[in-house]
This record gives structure tokens, sequence and C-alpha cells, in this order.
């Protein structure tokens, strides 16, 4: 990684207290970037940083346009420029350039997509599958722990809306059974304070009082969910542990651990939450992030009104 990108990244880490994830997301697209410009400027394969601090607006627009051009979505590029608009305001900042190259040019249009979301009935069916996998009688001693396990997180993901990351980094410390709460550090390095309902709360006291005993290892650093190793849950095996059990359960395996967030939204709201409450429930900055959500659940209305006016 150019040196002047990998400084631009540590700013991110240490002053704005992004993300890992989002840094290495940054980190890819702006090398991507700078061997676009070596090789836009000088035929070359292998970047410098003066390739990035020469580059002029035609270098910038001409990577965008090669990202629509190369097949990547309209949501691709805008998360590139948005890391190139960052990096470079940097750079003017800290004297590194003298004018940002990127700052005429505009965010390629994003079609309008509604996220994949649950009916509350495919819900039910997916965690009264998990719920009946943890009976004593349910495969052998390993299979029901982490059936266990598995039942407490997706009880705990529904019920809280956290995001993945923030499921797969919470301590045994951060959750409180008895007031019903969850509190995690979610993007920015902000923390939040979520509600738990009880049967949430039943799931993770179970998991507690047996299964994570069982599967805890040496390696235990108070991580909640643990693997049968007795190491932290990642992401990724999260990912397929809602894929095998939705296809257990037989809801449309198509979903992710994104979609019972963006179900916990939904259901609040056509339950008659406040957009205020939810936005804070979800952890998001700008509560046109949340907005998106009132648009879902117009669609919903639509659908009921077509239903059941008899003049519709």
């Amino acid at each position: 990684m150019l040196p002047c990108i990998e400084e631009y990244l540590n700013y991110l880490a240490v002053e704005r207290g992004l993300a890992e994830n989002t840094l290495e997301s940054y980190g890819r697209d702006l090398s991507q970037y700078a061997v676009f410009a070596a090789k836009s400027r000088r035929g070359a394969d292998e970047p410098c940083d003066d390739d990035l601090l020469t580059a002029g607006q035609a270098t910038a627009s001409g990577f965008i346009a090669s990202t629509i051009a190369g097949g990547g979505s309209a949501a691709s590029a805008s998360r590139k420029l948005t890391a190139m608009r960052g990096m470079y305001k940097f750079l003017v900042r800290e004297g590194f350039v003298p004018r940002d190259p990127t700052a005429n040019l505009v965010s390629p249009r994003k079609a309008e997509r509604l996220p994949r979301v649950l009916s509350v009935a495919e819900v039910d069916r997916l965690l009264a599958f998990a719920s009946s996998n943890v009976h004593p009688t349910a495969g052998d001693g390993d299979q029901r722990v982490q059936n266990m396990r598995d039942r407490a997180m997706l009880e705990l993901m529904y019920a809280s809306g956290l995001r993945v990351s923030e499921l797969v980094s919470l301590k045994t410390s951060d959750v409180d059974l008895e007031l019903g709460f969850v509190r995690c550090v979610g993007k920015g390095n902000r923390e939040r304070i979520v509600p738990v309902g009880e049967r949430a709360s039943e799931a993770i006291r179970a998991y507690l009082a047996v299964g994570r005993r069982e599967i805890s290892g040496a390696m235990d650093d108070g991580c909640l969910f643990i693997t049968g190793r007795g190491t932290r849950m990642t992401r990724q095996a999260f990912w397929k542990i809602i894929k095998r059990r939705a296809m257990e359960a037989g809801v449309p395996a198509s979903i992710t651990p994104h979609t019972l967030r963006h179900s916990f939204a939904t259901h609040l709201l056509e339950n008659g939450a406040d957009l205020r409450s939810v936005q804070e429930m979800l952890g998001h900055a700008d509560i046109r992030t949340t907005q998106v959500y009132t648009h879902l659940t117009g669609v919903k209305l639509r659908e009921a009104y077509d239903r059941h006016h008899p003049r519709a």
C-alpha cells in the first residue's frame, strides 16, 4: 500500500475511529485507483505516491467511469468516489496537494433498492425451528450445544437489530439479562444501549448456563459467542450459520445476517414505533439512513390497500 494511502487510513483509524472492515474497503478502493492512475499517467503497472498526488480530474473521473464500464455497480463506483474524496480532502488539509481533483465529480446515481426483509411468519418459523433444536433429545451433546448458541444468536439479532460485526464482538459483560439490555459499540466507535426481549434473554440464559460453559476453552477471552474451539465467533462463520438454519427451517436461503436487522426495523415501524427510536436502536448517525424503512412500510400499506379496499 502506498504511503499516502496508509497515512490517510491511519488518520481514519486513530482520529475518526472507523471500523476495521471500512478501513479495509477504503484501502482496496484506493489501491485500485492508484494502479489506474499509474497506468493512465505513465503506462506503469506499479503505482507510486506521485501518481495520486499529481492526478487531475480527468484521471479521477476516468477511474469512476472504468469501474462502471467494467461491470461495477453504481453503488460500488459511488463507494470508491467517497474513499477518493476523503483521501484528497485529507491530503489538501495536510498540504500534500494544492487542490482536490474529485471536487467537481458527481456520484453515480444509485438505483433505489429496498432491503430484503422476512415476514413475521418467516421469522417465527426460523426461530421456532432454532428453538426445537435445543431439546435434550435433539442430536448429540456437541450438536445440541451448537444449536443453543445458534438459537441465542438468531434470537438476539432479531430482538436487537445489531449489525453482525456488533453481534460477534459482544462480551458476556455487555449483556444485562436482568434489565433486558445489551451494550454494543458500532460504527464510528459509537456506543449504544439496545433493549432485548424476554425470548432472546431466555435463549441467552440457556446458552450461558449450559452451552457456552461446555464449549469454552483455554482461548476463551470473555466473548459472548464462541466457536467449538473456544475462539471468538466470526462474521463469516455466522453468515454460514444463518444460511444453514434458514435452509433447515424452510426460509428463503437468500437471507443474510443483515436481513434480520432489516426485519427488526421494518416490523417495529409496522407496529407503530417512531422513526427516532428505531434510528437510535439501529445506531444510525443520520436519520435519512433509517428512512428507507418508511419506504418499505409504505409499500406494505399500498399492498394492503390494493388487496382490501373495494375501489382500489
